[in-house]
C-alpha cells in the first residue's frame, strides 16, 4: 500500500535514464519507447512552458489504437502502415488535472482536456518522497518521537492515500504520513509508530495537520528481521540442489514484444498502471493449420485492499493499488535463481519519472518454460492382455512473471500458457503484513474489538481483503462472442423408466444484456463460457472458452460503506461488458479520493446488449485475510487464480499428437525394480 522513504530511494537507485537507440519496427500495441517518452515530455513542456507552469507527469502510457485498426493492420501487414502512435498523458498543470493525447507521428497535442470531476490521478514516487521528507524537520513530530524515546534517524515514513468518506467538497490532493521505527531490524512494517498522523498537501508540499493522539508501545525489533544473513540456529533441514537445464536452449522465441512458444503466439507489453499486458494471444490449431485468436487483451485492471480496523489512524486504509500507486510502477527487478529459475529469460520496461523523462526498469519480466513434474495426460491400459499399454505426456508450460511490491505486500503475477490451450493466471501474495502497535502482550488481556490477531507482543495483524479485478477482452475465434452461464440442476425421476431416483443436467442461458451476466460465484455456479455463436464444431457445438475460477471471495462490507461504493466493481465476481476502448480501469481513471461514479459498476448500469457482440469479461478474485502467527514476521506466499480453458474450441484433444521432450535426462541416478538408486 504505502511506500517507505527508504524503499522509494532504493527503487530509484535501481532505475536509470535510458539513452536513445535505434528502434526496430514497432507493433501498434508496443509500449512507449524511451525516445517516445522524451518526445512526449518535450511536446507537453513546449505547450506548457515550465518557466510559468507548475507541471508534473502523473502517468504516461500508450494511447491504445482502435481495435479494428489494429486487427486491420495485422490482417494486411506488412503491406499497410500501422495506426498512428499516440500517448495518453495525465499531468498536473497549475494544480489542475489535464488529460492529453499526443500524436507521436505528428509531434503535436491532439487533445488537452481538464478533468473537473471527482478523484485525482495516481501518486508519483517523487511526490511521495518529498512528502515523507517533510516530517524529518517538523518540530511537533520530533517532539512526539522524543516523548516516546525514539531516535529520529531510525524513523522511516510512508505516504497513505486518504480515500473518501462522504465529504461533499474535495479535500485537495493530500496524503497522510505514517512512520515506522528501524533500530535493530529492516522489517519496518513490524514496528509502526502508532497514533501520530501527519497530513500533507501535495500541491503546496507542506504539512497542513498534525496529531499526536496517544502513546502506544512500539513492537520490539527482536525476531523480525527476515534477511538470511541475520538468521540464527536452529535452522530447518537443508535440501539438496535442484538444477533446471535446457541443453538445447529454450523452445520459445522473443522478437521485440512478440513471444512464440509451442502452439502459442502472443504480444507482451508493460504499463505503469497495470503492469503486464498480454495481447493477441492466439493458438495454433494443427487440424485447421492456422492460428486462432483466444484473447485480444488481458491485464490486471485494479486491486482493492480494504483494512477492517476502524481506529483513527486506520479506518481510511482502503487502498486501490493500481489506480492510486501504479501496479506497474511498483514492479521490482526480479532476482535470478530466486524469483525465477535458471532457464529464465528477462525483459525490461520503461516508466516516466515525475518530470516525464524515461526510466528503465531492468528485469521486470522473466519468461521461462516450466516442467514441474505434472502430467498433461496419461493412460495405462490393462484390458488387452498380455499387453500393458502406457502413454504419458509431461505437462510443459510457458510462464511470464512480474512481481509488484506495493509497499509492504509483494504480488507475484504469473501468466501461464499451456499446450492444451489454457491460459492459467495466478497471483501470489507474500511480503509483510500491515500491523498495528498495541498495549497487549497476550490474547487473554484483550477485552475489546481490536480488528485483528495478536501475532507477537504489542503486534496486531489487521484483518483485511485483497480483491484483484482482471480485464479479459476475449476474442474466441473472432470478435463477436456471447456469454453463456450454465447451472447443474438436479432432476428427480418420477416415473418407472429407471431404478435411479435422480440425476443432474446442464441448463444453459445466453446473457443478452450486462445485467444478465453479473455473477456472484457460489455453490450454484457451474460452467461459465465465452462462445462464438457464429462458429460451430463438426459436432454442432459452439466453439468457446470457459472460465474456471479459483478460490472465491466476495465483499463483506455493506454496499453503503464508502470504500465499497468506490469499489462496487468487486460486488460481483463476473461482469461482461461490450468492448469500449475507454473502459479498461475498473476503478475509474482517477481513483485517488474517487466517489464511485466512474467504475465498472456504473458503466454496466446502462445494461447494454452483449449477445453476439465484441465483449469483455471481467473477473474478480479475492482473499479474506485473517492473519495468523505463521504470517509473522514475514508472510509465506498464498496463491489463487483462474484458468481460461478451451470448451469445444478444438475438434478433439489438441495435444493428442504432442510428443514429450526429446532430451529427458536423469543425471546421477538409475531406475530399478526396487526404486531409484
Amino acid at each position: 500500500m504505502a511506500h517507505s522513504l527508504k524503499i522509494l530511494f532504493f527503487l530509484f537507485s535501481t532505475l536509470s535514464i535510458i539513452p536513445l537507440s535505434h528502434q526496430l519496427e514497432q507493433h501498434p500495441l508496443d509500449s512507449l519507447t524511451a525516445k517516445e517518452f522524451i518526445r512526449v515530455q518535450a511536446i507537453v513542456n513546449q505547450s506548457h512552458p515550465t518557466s510559468t507552469t507548475n507541471l508534473t507527469f502523473q502517468y504516461i502510457g500508450l494511447n491504445e489504437p482502435d481495435k479494428q485498426a489494429v486487427l486491420s493492420w495485422l490482417q494486411n501487414h506488412p503491406t499497410t502502415t500501422p495506426p498512428p502512435r499516440q500517448a495518453f498523458v495525465v499531468a498536473r498543470i497549475n494544480h489542475q488535472t489535464h488529460e492529453l493525447i499526443i500524436d507521436l507521428s505528428r509531434d503535436d497535442i491532439v487533445s488537452d482536456r481538464i478533468h473537473h470531476g471527482f478523484g485525482y490521478p495516481s501518486l508519483t514516487f517523487q511526490e511521495q518522497i518529498d512528502a515523507d521528507q517533510l516530517v524529518s524537520n517538523h518540530a511537533p513530530f520530533l517532539a512526539a518521537l522524543n516523548k516516546r524515546g525514539l531516535k529520529a534517524e531510525k524513523v522511516v515514513c510512508g505516504s497513505f492515500t486518504v480515500g473518501w468518506f462522504g465529504e461533499t467538497k474535495q479535500n485537495g490532493r493530500v496524503v497522510k504520513i505514517m512512520c515506522y521505527y528501524l533500530d535493530g531490524t529492516v522489517n519496518l512494517y513490524m514496528r509502526p509508530i502508532e497514533a501520530i498522523t501527519v497530513t500533507v498537501d501535495l500541491e503546496a508540499m507542506k504539512i497542513i495537520h498534525f496529531q499526536d493522539r496517544l502513546v502506544v508501545p512500539v513492537p520490539k525489533a527482536a525476531g523480525t528481521d527476515y534477511r538470511e544473513s541475520k538468521q540464527k540456529p536452529p535452522f530447518g533441514p537443508e535440501l539438496k540442489g535442484i538444477t533446471v537445464v535446457q541443453p538445447d536452449g529454450p523452445s520459445f522465441t522473443i522478437d521485440g514484444s512478440r513471444v512464440r512458444w509451442a502452439n502459442w503466439d502472443f504480444h507482451l507489453t508493460f504499463d505503469a498502471r497495470v503492469g503486464p499486458i498480454v495481447s493477441l494471444a492466439s493458438i495454433y490449431d494443427t487440424e485447421k493449420q492456422e492460428f486462432r485468436r483466444v484473447m485480444y487483451r488481458g491485464f490486471v485492471s485494479e486491486l482493492f485492499v480494504p483494512y477492517m480496523d476502524l481506529t483513527e489512524e486506520w479506518y481510511y486504509r482502503t487502498f486501490f493499488d493500481a489506480g492510486e500507486y501504479g501496479y506497474g510502477l511498483c514492479a521490482v527487478p526480479l532476482e535470478p535463481l530466486r524469483d525465477c529459475p535458471a532457464n529464465a529469460v528477462y525483459m525490461g520496461a520503461f516508466v516516466a519519472a515525475q518530470n516525464g523523462m524515461p526510466i528503465e526498469m531492468p528485469n521486470v519480466f522473466c519468461i521461462f518454460e516450466r516442467n514441474a513434474g505434472d502430467v498433461m495426460w496419461r493412460h495405462t491400459e490393462t484390458m488387452i492382455p498380455p499387453d500393458l499399454i502406457t502413454e504419458v505426456r509431461p505437462d510443459m508450460s510457458l510462464v511470464v512473471r512480474m512481481v509488484s511490491t506495493v509497499g509492504n505486500y509483494d504480488y507475484i503475477n504469473d501468466w501461464e500458457f499451456k499446450q492444451i490451450g489454457s491460459i492459467k493466471v495466478t497471483v501470489g501474495l507474500t511480503g509483510l503484513l500491515e500491523v498495528r502497535g498495541s498495549k497487549y502482550t497476550h490474547k487473554d488481556q484483550i477485552d475489546e474489538e481490536v480488528y485483528g490477531t495478536l501475532l507477537a507482543e504489542n503486534t496486531l495483524g489487521a484483518y483485511h481483503d485483497h480483491f484483484i479485478t482482471y480485464h479479459l477482452d476475449l476474442d474466441v475465434d473472432g470478435e463477436s462472442n456471447s456469454f453463456v452461464k450454465s447451472k447443474l440442476e438436479t432432476v428427480k425421476v418420477t416415473d418407472q423408466t429407471s431404478p435411479r431416483k435422480s440425476y443432474w443436467k446442464v441448463v444453459s442461458e445466453t446473457a443478452k444484456t450486462e445485467s444478465d451476466a453479473k455473477i456472484k460465484l457460489g455453490p450454484d455456479s457451474a460452467e461459465l463460457l465465452v462462445v462464438n455463436p457464429n462458429k460451430r464444431t463438426n459436432m454442432g457445438n459452439f466453439v468457446g472458452y470457459r472460465l474456471i475460477p479459483g478460490s472465491v471471495a466476495s465483499p463483506l462490507m455493506t454496499n453503503d460503506d464508502y470504500p465499497q461504493i468506490r469499489a462496487a466493481f468487486t460486488e460481483y465476481n463476473v461482469w461482461v461488458t461490450p468492448y469500449n476502448k475507454s473502459e479498461k480501469w475498473a476503478g475509474g481513471v482517477y481513483t485517488d479520493q474517487s466517489r464511485g461514479d466512474d467504475t465498472l459498476a456504473t458503466w454496466t448500469s446502462r445494461n447494454r446488449r452483449i449477445e453476439n457482440k465484441d465483449i469483455v469479461l471481467w473477473y474478480t478474485l479475492g482473499f479474506h485475510h485473517v492473519p495468523y502467527q505463521e504470517d509473522f514476521p514475514l508472510m509465506p506466499t498464498i496463491s489463487t487464480g483462474f484458468e481460461l480453458r478451451p470448451a469445444n474450441f478444438f475438434e478433439y484433444n489438441p495435444v493428442l499428437k504432442v510428443k514429450g521432450p526429446n532430451n529427458v535426462r536423469w543425471p546421477n541416478c538409475s531406475v530399478s525394480s526396487s526404486g531409484l538408486n
